[in-house]
């Protein structure tokens, strides 16, 4: 078994035992208010930054790709407009792929 199988592997034991420690954590421990905000907002922040990072990086450089930019700016109003999830993705999908049909990016 290869170095990568292992890692892969690795990495989702990791993930399942973290979602189970997520079940299984008692109520008692989440009637904190300020346990429970965290634990509401942590899924948002790590979303926020994975965003980040995709739209605006590239391998390890820092890239302003226009086509991406825009695309993420359609999803933006999307989201601001109430659209389904499905229906962000396809808008944000669809105004890179114009774009860079266009040749932008």
């Amino acid at each position: 078994m290869s170095a990568m199988w292992i890692a892969v592997l690795a990495t989702a034991a990791g993930c399942y035992a973290l979602k189970l420690t997520g079940l299984i954590v008692p109520e008692r421990l989440l009637a904190s208010p300020r346990l429970r905000r965290f634990a509401e907002l942590v899924p948002v922040a790590l979303l926020a930054g994975l965003v980040a990072v995709q739209a605006g990086a590239k391998g390890s450089a820092l890239v302003l790709d226009p086509a991406r930019l825009a695309g993420l700016a359609a999803a933006v109003v999307a989201l601001l407009l109430r659209a389904p999830f499905l229906v962000v993705i396809v808008v944000a999908a669809a105004t890179a792929a114009l774009l860079r049909l266009a040749g932008v990016g």
